[in-house]
């Protein structure tokens, strides 16, 4: 992987954390670069396996921005409700 490859992979996941923490806000959203940077990279994972999990993807292929958004979505749901039960101290 390409330094270029990297960057972008951290520039897109920003901005699909950002926008899934504006999709669902909550007192609870992870904040800062880095959490926010790794909220969107984590849907983006997540899409790319349930993608290739139900054939959508082929194996070489990953989540477009779209679909990362909506994984990070999920994943911020799944950490709202983490916190709500009191698993992780938000």
């Amino acid at each position: 992987m390409s330094m270029g490859g990297l960057l972008w992979i951290i520039l897109v996941g920003f901005v699909a954390g950002l926008i899934a923490r504006w999709l669902a806000p909550g007192p609870n959203n992870p904040s800062g670069f880095i959490l926010t940077t790794i909220l969107g990279i984590a849907g983006a994972f997540l899409a790319t396996f349930v993608g290739q999990a139900i054939g959508h993807y082929s194996p070489d292929q990953g989540a477009g921005f779209i679909t990362a958004t909506i994984g990070a979505v999920v994943v911020l749901f799944i950490w709202h409700r983490l916190v709500a039960s009191g698993v992780i101290k938000g």
